[in-house]
This record gives structure tokens, C-alpha cells and sequence, in this order.
């Protein structure tokens, strides 16, 4: 008898925050068994003869998309077990980690991403299932890869058919960085065996990855710091303040300030923890920002700026959709302003950045204290750098801002 299987909600079991489990149920030989998709969903917004989210469910197509993953990733699973002969429905719900000892690729992707969904790393799980996708579409949906077939030459067919297919060379930089890395974590995993690592040959950096300069200049961040825009939307003058306290405020990115609570701010200073890095970042609030705070203090949403809400935005895909949702917004709404003020640069968040960077050395700061904000590759290097200086020394260089 074949197997068959659906994703449900499963709504007997509640979690903390309101919402039930999806559930992978699977049956075969009259036993059925049931294991977890890595995301829930309230009940409410389940329905329950379809066996899919409603059409108001927040967050309904990325749901859609991880079901359709699963389901894909089950088909492919069953149909290479029944190839193998008969089996049973513990082999279907092998752990990765378990099949992972045989060497598969797929199977130690699949491990590392259901490792990120539960830690809630979205963005990461999101970019490993991206590079699966794209190594599956590659084997024409035979994904029977084995660490020791990835060798110098199949990348370089690997290559040659991104290529044509006209991927962006920092696609391929993403997609082979991503499995260089899953190659690297199979090594130290005792999985592949470092005698068949192919990226000694097969060189990455390769790929031009460089992008147009994001820099502009002091004067035109006091123009827009200073730019009158009491005529516009609220989101308008909430870009231009994100924009200004990350540049006043050691480059702090997007998804950073948009989990900054009350709690960071103490005795005068911003202190956090980097959501890429994990290492804490400790700087001083010079006035301008502190106004800018001040602006928001009557925001009830838990957090320091409105961009989540700890009511509404309670499990990690929700976090991580609202903030590149609001990010968007953010973006067009920085382009408006450069526009009606007259740079010529392309602005969005990340230019704020650099800017701070590139201020910072022209007024010859030491490049090793503002290294980590350029976006090195190298960020232990980084970080064993910034970690040597005092917060004394970090205060004198930021005065440079202004």
C-alpha cells in the first residue's frame, strides 16, 4: 500500500501564543502518524475541509509555500523509498539527522533547515530552502546527491547552468556560498569527508558581487536630516527618522531597530545584541537621537519604533514578514525624499550604513573601529577588533557625526 499523507492543523494541541501546530499526517498500512512542519497557525484561520489557510490568514502565501515544500519534499521521499522496495512508515519518518549518515545532501539540508525554523531563523531557513529548491531544479527533481558527487567539475556544470538560466552573478554567489556552507557544517558533522571538499579548486570569489557605491555624502545627510516634511505621511517622516538614528547610531540596521525595546536604551546609551552577529553592540545617544525616541515614546506596541507589535507580531515568520514588508515601505518612501531633495544617490536604509562608515573614515577614524558596518565577509576578524576598543574611544569617534 502506498503512503499518504496531508498537512493539517493540528488543533488539540495549543501553544503558548494561541496558535496550533501544522502537522504532516502521514498514513500507510493502516497506521497513521503525525510530525510537525516547523510552523502553527490560530485555528481561526484554518480551514478545515480544505486542509489549508483561509484567504485572511496573515501570512498566507509564505504558509502556502512552506505546506507546498513539504509536500513536494514528502512526494520525493516516498517515491524514492518505494524505489528502494518495500518500507514502512518509520522509514518515512526517518529524522534527517538520521538519514543524514548516508551522506545525502538533501537530507542534511533538510536537518539544518528545520534547525533554523525552530530556533525562529527565518531569513536563514529561508535562504537554505532557496538553494535546495534550486540544486533540486538542477537534478530535474532527482535530488540522489551524495556530499563525494560534488566535485570541481560538477560545479562548474552547476555553474554553467545557472548561467544560462541568466541568474545575477551575486545569486550564484548566494547559492554557492550557501552550499559551500551546508558542505563545510557536513565536515565538522563527520557526514562528508573533507578529502571531497571541491571549493579549494572551484574558487567563489570568482563572482562579482560588487555593488554601485551606497555612501552619500555628510552634507546630504544633514539635508535630510534637516528637511522640513511636516506635508507629508507619518511613514514618510518615520523613514527619514530610521534613516537618521541609524546613521546616528553606529549604522544599526533595519532589523535591528526594528526590534529595539526601552530596555536598550539605559544611562544614555544604546545597547543590543546584532540579530546576524549575536554580538552586543554598546553606543552613545547623542541629542538628535534621543529626540528622535522621544518622538515615538507614546508607541504602545512594545517596541521603540511602530514597525512591530508585540500583540500582533508574535512568532518569528510573523517578525520576519512584518519587518521586510515595512523595510519595502521604508525603502520608496527614502527615494521620495532623496528625490525631493535632490541626491542623486539611490537611498534606502542600508546607504544610511555606509554613510556612517565612509563619514567616520574621511575623518580618519580608525578603520578597524568601523570596519564590522561595511559588511565584511570576515566578521569573527571583525568583531575580535571591535571588541579591543573602549566605549570612550567609540563615544570620540561618533562625535565626528555632526
Amino acid at each position: 500500500m502506498n503512503a499518504l499523507f496531508s498537512v493539517i492543523c493540528y488543533s488539540s494541541k495549543q501553544l503558548k501564543d494561541g496558535t496550533s501546530p501544522l502537522m504532516m499526517r502521514i498514513t500507510k498500512d493502516r497506521e497513521r502518524k503525525y510530525s510537525s512542519i516547523g510552523i502553527s497557525v490560530d485555528p481561526k484561520f484554518w480551514d478545515f475541509k480544505k486542509n489549508q489557510p483561509k484567504r485572511s490568514c496573515p501570512n498566507r502565501e509564505y504558509i502556502m509555500q512552506i505546506i507546498r515544500n513539504k509536500e513536494s519534499e514528502m512526494q520525493q521521499r516516498i517515491f524514492e523509498l518505494g524505489m528502494r522496495g518495500d518500507y514502512s512508515i518509520e522509514d518515512i519518518l526517518a529524522t534527517p539527522k538520521q538519514s543524514a549518515q548516508t551522506g545525502r545532501i538533501e537530507d542534511f539540508y533538510r536537518e539544518l533547515i528545520e534547525d533554523y525554523q525552530r530556533q525562529g531563523k527565518t531569513g536563514n531557513s529561508l535562504i537554505y530552502t532557496d538553494s535546495l529548491r534550486s540544486l533540486r531544479s538542477y537534478c530535474n527533481g532527482k535530488m540522489n546527491l551524495r556530499f563525494k558527487d560534488i566535485t570541481p567539475k560538477w560545479c562548474e556544470y552547476y555553474e554553467k547552468w545557472l548561467r544560462d538560466k541568466e541568474c545575477k552573478e551575486t545569486t550564484m554567489s548566494v547559492l554557492f556560498r550557501t552550499l559551500r556552507s551546508v558542505f563545510n557544517k557536513a565536515i565538522k558533522a563527520n557526514i562528508a569527508e573533507q578529502k571531497d571538499y571541491p571549493f579549494n579548486d572551484f574558487r567563489i570569489s570568482k563572482f562579482d558581487t560588487s555593488t554601485k557605491k551606497r555612501a552619500i555624502s555628510k552634507m546630504d545627510v544633514m539635508k535630510i536630516m534637516e528637511a522640513d516634511l511636516t506635508d507629508t505621511r507619518d511613514y514618510i517622516r518615520l523613514s527619514r527618522d530610521l534613516f537618521v538614528f541609524s546613521y546616528l547610531c553606529g549604522g544599526i540596521n533595519f532589523v535591528d531597530m526594528a526590534y529595539l525595546k526601552p530596555e536598550n536604551i539605559e544611562n544614555g546609551r544604546l545597547s543590543y545584541i546584532r540579530q546576524k552577529t549575536g554580538k552586543r553592540i554598546n553606543v552613545t545617544l547623542c541629542e538628535k537621537a534621543i529626540q528622535i525616541l522621544q518622538d515615538y515614546s507614546g508607541y504602545n506596541g512594545g517596541y521603540l519604533f511602530p514597525i512591530l507589535h508585540e500583540s500582533e507580531h508574535r512568532t518569528p515568520t510573523q517578525r520576519h514578514n512584518r519587518i521586510h514588508k515595512i523595510l519595502s515601505k521604508v525603502n520608496i518612501n527614502l527615494q521620495y525624499i532623496g528625490q525631493r531633495l535632490g541626491i542623486e544617490a539611490h537611498l534606502t536604509t542600508y546607504v544610511a550604513r555606509h554613510s556612517f562608515a565612509t563619514v567616520l573614515k574621511k575623518s580618519g577614524v580608525n578603520v578597524a573601529l568601523i570596519s564590522e558596518v561595511l559588511g565584511h565577509s570576515d566578521l569573527s576578524t571583525t568583531q575580535i577588533y571591535l571588541d579591543s576598543f573602549e566605549n570612550s574611544q567609540i563615544d570620540e569617534a561618533m562625535r565626528n557625526l555632526l
